[in-house]
């Protein structure tokens, strides 16, 4: 049987963080990954959006990490010379009835530490992004665009500098913890055993089923797996917009916004559909509820502009309808396995708050 310090489920932009954050700390480190490249499901499958902090709770994981994660990853983009871009975004209300919840959000974002928001009026909005529809908006200069594929692979890169090894086509088909050790079954062409001192489960949509599988793991401390398909549709034009624009958020969903990527490309999107697979297939007749989202704060977006782009499906930790859930990260003290910390419930703004998760998954483990 093979052994190692630090094991990391889930080559992911998370798993890629936190092995990058392992290695460097000085640990032996190998990244087990199910799939054969990296960023295979919904760290390839999202927005690209670099967040501000301004839609969660304060005293939220979210709304800490979002903000730190923010810093930390426009300063590493820019030493690493990531593509990527602070568009900054608006957030509009396109009736008055819309402007109490707006101004509500404007002071969460500013209680959240986001101290650079503007609040303006309609003629405001018009004259940043004339073919906008708004009464009033929030404007976000922090929020922005990354390369997400680029910085998985650069978090690759450090990991690898620093000893790390990634392993494609390995999944974790089950495990034990023993009393100062895990040890986890891994399948794959060639099949083994691999002892632990630390056991990071960062397996995003299968993090549930890789936690039931140690034997071991109280049973109680595995959330239920709730999954979210989120589906995106493309423009087929230039789109005459600047800036990323969002429309006001529902309880559980950012809505349908529109995202600019780094060639200026627009595209539309997430929805919500609670799904019970890993179909990632987009069905055009899905069209006809974006245009009439779209046409809120865009009424001139033509009919058979938009086309089917890609979907992406994410675990959630809320009911449907329910205020959205906050990461849980969840180490020794909270299910009593010295070593093992399993994330769950990963959705945005994971991406955003990528290096100040693997800080504070890095810092929840004892060594």
């Amino acid at each position: 049987m093979e052994s190692v310090d630090c094991a990391v489920i889930g080559a992911g932009v998370i798993g890629l963080a936190t092995a990058r954050e392992l290695a460097l700390r000085g640990h032996e480190v190998i990244v087990l990954e199910a799939d054969q490249t990296i960023g295979a499901g919904a760290s390839s499958r999202n927005s690209e959006v670099i967040h501000a902090g301004i839609y969660y709770p304060a005293e939220s994981l979210k709304a800490s990490l979002c903000l730190a994660g923010r810093h930390a990853l426009y300063a590493y983009c820019a030493e690493r010379a990531i593509p990527h871009c602070r568009l900054g975004k608006l957030i509009v209300a396109t009736t008055a009835n819309e402007i109490p919840e707006l101004d509500a959000l404007f002071t969460r974002g500013r209680a959240n530490g986001v101290d650079d928001l503007e609040r303006i009026g309609g003629v405001g909005t018009k004259r940043m992004e004339p073919a906008l529809r708004a009464v009033a908006a929030i404007h976000s200069p922090s929020s922005g665009i990354v390369d997400s594929h680029a910085l998985m692979l650069s978090f690759q890169g450090d990991a690898e500098s620093r000893g790390a090894v990634v392993a494609f086509m390995s999944p974790v088909t089950g495990g034990r913890v023993e009393e100062d050790r895990i040890v986890l079954a891994i399948g794959g062409r060639e099949a083994c055993r691999l002892s632990c001192r630390v056991v990071v489960n960062s397996a995003g949509v299968g993090a549930q089923d890789v936690a039931r599988r140690l034997s071991g793991m109280p049973r109680d401390s595995v959330p239920p797996r709730r999954m979210v398909k989120g589906n995106y549709f493309a423009l087929d034009r230039s789109a005459p917009f600047e800036r990323l624009i969002y429309p006001m958020p529902t309880a559980s969903t950012l809505g349908v916004h529109l995202t600019l990527d780094l060639t200026g490309r627009a595209r539309f999107g997430p929805d919500s559909e609670l799904t019970d697979e890993l179909s990632y297939d987009v069905a055009p007749d899905r069209a006809e509820a974006f245009y009439a989202a779209i046409r809120q704060y865009w009424p001139e977006i033509e009919d058979g502009s938009l086309h089917p782009d890609y979907a992406g499906i994410r675990t959630v930790m809320h009911e449907p309808g329910e205020p959205a859930g906050d990461f849980v990260i969840q180490g020794p003290r909270q299910h009593g396995i010295a070593g093992l910390v399993n994330l769950f419930g990963i959705d945005s703004p994971g991406l955003t708050a990528s290096l100040a998760i693997a800080r504070t998954v890095a810092d929840a483990v004892s060594f």
